[in-house]
C-alpha cells in the first residue's frame, strides 16, 4: 500500500469518517501525490466488482432473510428455541443462542440477526430479571453465529477475492458455527450458576417441542436446500440465492402474514444494506489493487518465510493480525484487504485456503463484538440502553470460548476442510 494511503486511513478513521469514505479518500490521496497509480485503472478496479456475478448472491440472500425473519415465521423460530433448551439455567440466554444459530441458515449477516432479534430478545429478558449488561453481551457475540454457519455473505465475499468454492466455505463454515454456538452456550450456562440466573419451571413435553419443530420446518429447511444445490451442482451461488427469495415469498404467503407493505420495507432494508456493502466492496477493491501493485503480499510473505518460522508460529502470526483488524475495521473492507495479503503467505506454508476463509471469518466476527467498532456490539448495547464498557465486562467469558473455538479451527483442519 502507498505510504500515503494508510496515514490518510487512520486518520480518516480516527475523526470518525464513515469506513467506506475513508477507504476512498485514502485511494484518492495516494493517487494525488503518487504517479505510480494510473487514474483510469483505478475507477476501473473501483467499479470492476459491481461486474461479478457471484456478488450478486449477496442482495438475494439479505432479502430472503428479511422475508423469513420479519414474519411469523421468524416467531416460530423464537418459539422452538425457547423449547429446545428448556430448563436449562440462564434459559433465555440460551435461547438468545440458539435463536442466533437457527437464524443463521436464513440471513447470513450477524448485524442483521443482531439487530431482528436483539430487538426481541434483551427486552424479553431484561423483563424476566437478566441484568441489561448480560442481555447485550449474549446477542452481541451469539450474533456472529450468522456469519459463519450458511449461507454466509463474508465467506462469498472472501470466495470472491481468493477465488475459492462458495460451496467447500459453506460446508466448512458449518463445524465452526456450531462449536462457535456450542462454546456460547457454555459461556451462558457458566455465567448463569455463578450469578444465580433463573430457570423455568415448564418443563417441554416432547409433543410440544415436535409440534414446534414442524412449525418452524420451513426455516430450518432452507439452509439445507441452499447447501445441497450448491454443493450438489444443481445450482450456483447467485441462482441460488435468487431461488432463496422465491422459496421465502412462497413462505410467507402460505402463512399469510406478508403484506404488500411488508415486501417493500424487506425490499427497501436489503436495498440499503447492499448499498453500503457494495460501497465498501469497491472502495477496497481499489486499495487492494495497491496493495498487489505495491508488492505488499510477496514482501509479506517473504519476510514470514525468511524468518524460519515454525508453521504454528506463522498462524499465530496471521490469527493476531486478523483480531486486530477486525476490531478496527469493519468485515467486508477487512477481508477485501486483508485476502490478498494473506492467501499468498497460506499458500507459502501449505495452508489451504478454505481453511484460511473460515479462520479468517471467525477472526474478524470476533471484531465484531470487541471495541473500539464493533458493530454487532454498538447494536446490541443501544438497544439493552447500556454503556458499551458493561457489555464489553460481560462479554469476558465470551471472549475466551471465542478464542477456544479459533483455536481449535486453526490447528485441527478437520474441523473445516472436506470430508
Amino acid at each position: 500500500m502507498s505510504a500515503v494511503a494508510l496515514p490518510a486511513f487512520l486518520l480518516l478513521m480516527l475523526l470518525a469518517v464513515p469506513i467506506g469514505y475513508a477507504l476512498l479518500g485514502a485511494s484518492a490521496a495516494a493517487v494525488a501525490v503518487s504517479e505510480r497509480y494510473d487514474l483510469v485503472i483505478v475507477i476501473q478496479k473501483f467499479y470492476s466488482p459491481s461486474q461479478n456475478p457471484l456478488l450478486l448472491a449477496i442482495p438475494f440472500f439479505i432479502l430472503a432473510g428479511e422475508l423469513l425473519i420479519s414474519g411469523a415465521l421468524g416467531q416460530r423460530l423464537i418459539h422452538f428455541a425457547s423449547l429446545v433448551v428448556g430448563r436449562i439455567r440462564g434459559a433465555l440466554g440460551q435461547v438468545s443462542v440458539v435463536t442466533s444459530m437457527l437464524f443463521a441458515g436464513v440471513s447470513g449477516s450477524a448485524v442483521a440477526d443482531a439487530s431482528a432479534l436483539g430487538s426481541v430478545l434483551i427486552p424479553w429478558q431484561k423483563k424476566e430479571g437478566y441484568p441489561a449488561a448480560f442481555a447485550s453481551a449474549v446477542n452481541s457475540a451469539s450474533s456472529v453465529i450468522g456469519v459463519i454457519i450458511p449461507p454466509s455473505i463474508p465467506l462469498i465475499i472472501y470466495a470472491s477475492v481468493a477465488g475459492t468454492s462458495v460451496g467447500a466455505l459453506f460446508l466448512a463454515g458449518i463445524i465452526p458455527g456450531l462449536l462457535f454456538g456450542g462454546a456460547s452456550l457454555a459461556a451462558v450456562y457458566l455465567i448463569a450458576r455463578r450469578q444465580g440466573f433463573p430457570r423455568r419451571e415448564h418443563r417441554t413435553r416432547p409433543s410440544e417441542l415436535g409440534r414446534a419443530g414442524i412449525d418452524s420446518l420451513p426455516a430450518l429447511a432452507m439452509p439445507v436446500l441452499i447447501l445441497t444445490a450448491i454443493i450438489s451442482g444443481a445450482a450456483t451461488p447467485t441462482e441460488v440465492s435468487v431461488i432463496a427469495v422465491f422459496y421465502a415469498l412462497i413462505v410467507r404467503l402460505c402463512y399469510r402474514d406478508l403484506s404488500l407493505r411488508d415486501a417493500v420495507g424487506a425490499m427497501i432494508n436489503a436495498g440499503r444494506a447492499t448499498g453500503a456493502v457494495l460501497l465498501l466492496i469497491m472502495a477496497s477493491s481499489v486499495l487492494s489493487w495497491m496493495i498487489t501493485i505495491d508488492r505488499v503480499p510477496d514482501e509479506l510473505t517473504a519476510m514470514v518465510t525468511g524468518m524460519d518460522l515454525p508453521r504454528t508460529a506463522v498462524i499465530v502470526f496471521m490469527n493476531v493480525l486478523m483480531l486486530v483488524v477486525g476490531t478496527v475495521i469493519d468485515m467486508t473492507p477487512a477481508i477485501l484487504l486483508l485476502g490478498p495479503v494473506l492467501v499468498p503467505l497460506a499458500v507459502a506454508i501449505d495452508l489451504d485456503l478454505v481453511q484460511l476463509g473460515v479462520m479468517m471469518t471467525l477472526n474478524l466476527g470476533i471484531g465484531l463484538f470487541t471495541p473500539p467498532v464493533g458493530t454487532t456490539l454498538y447494536i446490541s448495547s443501544s438497544i439493552a440502553g447500556v454503556r458499551i464498557e458493561e457489555t464489553v465486562r460481560a462479554l469476558v467469558p465470551f471472549y475466551l470460548f471465542a478464542l477456544l473455538v479459533l483455536a481449535l479451527v486453526s490447528y485441527v483442519p478437520a474441523f473445516t476442510l472436506r470430508f
